[in-house]
Formats: C-alpha cells, sequence, structure tokens
C-alpha cells in the first residue's frame, strides 16, 4: 500500500465571512473528505501572510491507497454529491491541488 499527501491550498471568497468558512471547512468539508476511503486524516494550516497567487489556507489530507486514481476518483465523485446536497460552501475557493507520494517513511528526532 503507497501512501500519498494531497495538498490543497485555498481562499476564502470573502474575507468577511473568514470565521463562517474555517467553521464550514472544519466542521462539515474535513469530516465529509474522511469519508472517501483511503482519505486517513486532514489537518489545516493558515499562511499569515500569503504571497501573490497563493492560498492563505492549506489542507493537507494523508492517504493510503493501493491505486491512488480510484480514490482520487471517488473523492472527485463525492465532491459532485457534496455538490448536489448543498454541502460545498461558495465561500471556497480552490487555489491549487497537489498530489504526492511518499518516498520515505517520517524521520523523527532523536
Amino acid at each position: 500500500m503507497e501512501r500519498w499527501l494531497l495538498a490543497i491550498e485555498t481562499n476564502c471568497t470573502d474575507p468577511a465571512r473568514e470565521k463562517e468558512f474555517n467553521h464550514w471547512y472544519d466542521n462539515v468539508h474535513l469530516p465529509d473528505i474522511l469519508e472517501t476511503p483511503g482519505i486517513m486524516r486532514g489537518t489545516r494550516y493558515e499562511n499569515g501572510n500569503p504571497g501573490e497567487g497563493q492560498g492563505k489556507f492549506l489542507a493537507l489530507y494523508e492517504v493510503e491507497a493501493e491505486d491512488i486514481m480510484q480514490v482520487m476518483a471517488a473523492l472527485q465523485e463525492n465532491m459532485s454529491k457534496w455538490g448536489e446536497q448543498g454541502r460545498l460552501s461558495g465561500l471556497l475557493a480552490i487555489v491549487s491541488g497537489c498530489l504526492y507520494r511518499q518516498l520515505t517513511p517520517p524521520v523523527e528526532r532523536k
């Protein structure tokens, strides 16, 4: 089984509603994403000073899969379903998304 990291940079389309956006992301979107088989955990970060073309927020999703394309197809299917159910927010603007295959196990300080 391979391990992957899915990195998604986002912005809130209305900075005045950022608190609402973060609440939705943390309490609705993250749990929805974790329903996708193979996506094991998600963590969000904030860039205090994003540059031009960068997202203010970063979500990192750890994925374990025999077939990463199968996981990504299931995620895309789920995103469509959530859109139809009104579970996606109009405040979400995806800036970029990258998928990385893990090369080495985590190294910790001794």
